[in-house]
């Protein structure tokens, strides 16, 4: 399993944003499209409950919902993938 995986949609402004971030930063993630894939969705509201995206979720089981550049920047820090 990846260190991050990222669900999202190409629609979703907040999605885009938040991936464009981690690619300006050179993570690397598992990208999950809830749109494409049905199941991928159903994944990520079992992980946060909500049907709110992107979920970012990472290897240690934390996860974070829309977050703000700030909030993912911080949660990439928090685990050495980021200086």
């Amino acid at each position: 399993m990846s260190e991050v995986v990222y669900y999202g949609a190409d629609w979703c402004r907040d999605c885009r944003r938040s991936k464009a971030l981690m690619d300006g930063l050179g993570i690397e993630y598992e990208e999950k499209n809830v749109e494409q894939v049905a199941e991928y969705a159903t994944e990520a509201e079992s992980i946060s409950g909500r049907k709110n995206i992107p979920v970012i979720k990472f290897a240690d089981g934390e996860f974070l919902v829309e977050p703000s550049d700030e909030d993912l920047k911080n949660a990439l820090a928090k685990r050495g993938l980021v200086a």
